[in-house]
């Protein structure tokens, strides 16, 4: 038997190309722009030469970061997700850094695998999706290890938190059905210990409140098409049915509407219907769901900044922002007169609040 041949290491690089191990490094790493062009191909082509790789592993240990951010996910079916999931990797590979997706099973709590997750030594968690408990939030912190919640928060723990403003665009829709003249409002929820269905149905019910409106139904769904499309059916199937929905998302709305037709209640002339995200389904001549759209690149974007801030920063305190949700009407819902017809272009500016 042969040897094995001797891996190439950065020194033989660096001997080959001329230049030092601490150029070979950057020319590897996402500080390569420090770094002069003909000088980065002369080591490119001396690491091709040599068949060399860099070791991801052995550098980690040296810088103390892996340059891998860990990405928590549980309802990956829905189809507002992937596409978050999808903005989310883009980014950061173009940042230099790669992703781990963990996801957790339907009856599993995200608690159950972070210490997995905190195995792998990731820079930063992002969770979303999912509910993390204050508990294990500080936990991650004693770790070192900052977490930032997209599109969910947990009031006073130590994790940073990046949502739509979901209580004011609960809010947003009460008066959209009181401006139209409907009487008999009702909520389908999503899940229960959910941040984005607490703020979205407290915004909608205390609005309705304040203007009066006492009496609003509710059923309690799941944020599924099946659940919405069941819960729409036992509201109209009432003595007294609604003449307006708000859904907790908007895959539950496009089941609301199918449960709808299916009763031969005519959506928008007997029945308004709102839903919440903007999903691409939304769209579609089908349904033209009216529905308050997610201002997602936005929340992505202020998502990795804030993470990139508490890499680099560990002593950063845990900050909140909110980014404002839009109004996108369409035909399945009688709006007030004074609402455009046509999609208004998403202009959200995130701020920073305090959600308790």
């Amino acid at each position: 038997m042969t040897g094995l041949k001797k891996k190439a290491t950065s020194i033989d690089v660096a001997r080959l190309a001329g230049v030092s191990q601490s150029t070979v490094s950057r020319t590897f790493s996402t500080d390569r722009s420090k770094v002069a062009p003909e000088t980065r191909e002369k080591v490119l082509a001396a690491a091709r030469e040599l068949g060399y790789t860099p070791d991801v592993i052995a550098r980690s240990l040296s810088t103390q970061r892996t340059n891998i951010v860990g990405i928590v996910m549980a309802d990956i079916t829905s189809p507002f997700y992937p596409y978050v999931l999808e903005l989310f990797i883009t980014e950061l590979q173009e940042a230099g850094r790669q992703v781990l997706l963990f996801t957790a099973g339907p009856h599993q709590e995200v608690d159950d695998i972070l210490s997995l997750v905190l195995q792998y030594r990731v820079d930063a968690l992002i969770i979303t999706s999912a509910t993390l408990s204050s508990e294990m939030a500080d936990e991650c912190a004693r770790e070192g290890t900052p977490v930032i919640l997209f599109n969910r928060y947990v009031p006073g723990a130590a994790a940073s938190a990046v949502s739509c403003d979901n209580a004011e665009g609960g809010r947003l829709v009460a008066n959209l059905f009181l401006d139209a003249d409907h009487v008999r409002p009702a909520y389908i929820a999503g899940v229960k210990n959910a941040s984005t269905n607490i703020d979205r149905e407290k915004g909608f019910t205390d609005r309705l409140r304040e203007r009066g409106q006492r009496e609003c139904l509710r059923e309690q769904g799941a944020y599924t098409y099946e659940s919405g499309y069941e819960c729409a059916r036992r509201l109209l199937q009432r003595a007294d049915p609604p003449d307006a929905i708000f859904c907790a998302n908007d895959i539950m709305a496009l089941g609301a509407i199918d449960a709808a037709r299916d009763l031969a209640v005519r959506v928008s002339k007997e029945l308004s219907i709102i839903g919440f995200d903007d999903i691409p389904a939304a769209g579609w001549s089908a349904y033209s769901l009216t529905t308050i759209r997610q201002p997602v690149n936005q929340m992505v974007a202020a998502t990795l900044e804030v993470l990139t801030e508490q890499v680099e920063h560990p002593e950063a305190k845990p900050v909140t922002k909110l980014a404002p949700g839009t109004l996108i009407p369409r035909t399945s819902a009688r709006l007030p007169s004074y609402v455009e017809s046509s999609s208004q272009e998403n202009r959200a500016v995130i701020r920073t609040g305090n959600l308790g």
